[in-house]
């Protein structure tokens, strides 16, 4: 399991009561539903570690609800999570499970199930102090930290992807935060990360973005 600096734990502005189970764990899912697309017909919240045995002490379950219907940490409406979920016709269920020793003990894995196709998901794991990683998406180590607006692509293992998301962006005079790719072995599926250090336009997402040889292309602000 990998180990964090006292840096990466400070505190954030947020509804209570724990930053690691609640503040943490909405972030989690309000990335997770950026990631995911959002017209799923029920999501599942598989709770890992202290997550399983303290969710609803903690409100790690209002966190997460709250989370993915966009709250952030500091809004106060993630105490009536439940109520406004269920007044939204969400469908979700809580279901404590191990997810492995590899996972940090406040991990989630949050799975989106659609009516027409293929489910989706995201885990991530609440590091302390209201900060967090998404680890995996759709079966795909990756480390994303959401603290910069983001460029996210999947596509099958080729040349030329980075160079030309790069010379676009240069193009376009933006500085790039870091870059990080990660490739699923079995299927040869490659996810390139991108974080910008401010927020992208419309004209060059749509260059980006609008471009058949990736399977997923998202932006994900902060």
């Amino acid at each position: 399991m990998k180990e964090y600096s006292p840096f990466e734990i400070l505190g954030p502005i947020m509804v209570g009561p724990s930053s690691s189970h609640t503040a943490g764990a909405c972030k989690i899912a309000r990335l997770a539903a950026k990631i995911c697309p959002d017209d799923y017909e029920s999501v599942e919240f598989y709770l890992h570690g202290s997550f399983a045995f303290t969710y609803k002490g903690h409100g790690t379950d209002r966190a997460l609800l709250g989370g993915i219907m966009g709250f952030k940490t500091y809004d106060s409406s993630i105490r009536n999570a439940y109520e406004i979920a269920d007044e939204r016709g969400i469908k979700y269920s809580f279901i404590p499970m191990n997810l492995g020793e590899n996972y940090h003990p406040n991990t989630v894995k949050i799975k989106f199930n659609y009516k027409d196709r293929d489910s989706e998901y995201v885990i991530g794991s609440s590091i302390g102090g209201g900060n967090m990683k998404i680890v995996d998406i759709n079966g795909i180590q990756v480390d994303y930290d959401g603290k910069f607006p983001t460029l996210l692509f999947q596509y099958p293992e080729q040349k030329g992807v980075i160079a030309d998301v790069s010379t676009i962006l240069a193009k376009e005079s933006y500085n790039i935060e870091s870059i990080n790719t990660s490739k699923d072995e079995l299927t040869n599926i490659v996810t390139l990360t991108v974080e910008l250090d401010e927020g992208a336009s419309e004209s060059v997402l749509n260059k980006l973005l609008n471009n058949s040889r990736y399977i997923t292309s998202k932006y994900v602000e902060v």
